[in-house]
């Protein structure tokens, strides 16, 4: 069974940073295409970064350079380090999986197997 558990999510004033985890099982991870998406209320989720199982990387332009996305294949995590954080990052934020490969870029939510429940991200100005 594949799971996938977000965690390290908050609150936090614009400008902090925080890192988001998502513990992944079930999966042969190097295998799969990784992401993370967001869904504020009201608007539909959009993805804001993932890897690819050929190592490509994608980051949604609205986050781009102040978030890194990783993985630790050792412990079948995979991170996504925020920074400068803004009010407009508040959202759900999901992990995700699509088997074998991203089947489009930058990713859809549409096309991923399988989500983890989501971990909520607040930012107050």
């Amino acid at each position: 069974e594949v799971q996938l558990v977000e965690s390290g999510g908050g609150s936090v004033q614009s400008g902090g940073s925080l890192r988001l985890s998502c513990a992944v099982s079930g999966v042969t991870y190097k295998s799969y295409c990784m992401g993370w998406f967001r869904q504020a209320p009201g608007k539909e989720r959009d993805g804001v970064a993932a890897i690819d199982s050929d190592g490509s990387i994608f980051y949604a332009d609205s986050v781009k350079g102040r978030v890194t996305i990783s993985q630790d294949n050792d412990k079948n995590t995979l991170y996504l380090q925020m920074n400068s954080l803004k009010p407009e990052d508040t959202a759900m934020y999901y992990c995700a999986a699509e088997n074998p490969r991203c089947s489009s870029w930058p990713p859809l939510s549409g096309g991923m197997d399988y989500w983890g429940k989501g971990t909520l991200v607040t930012i107050s100005s």
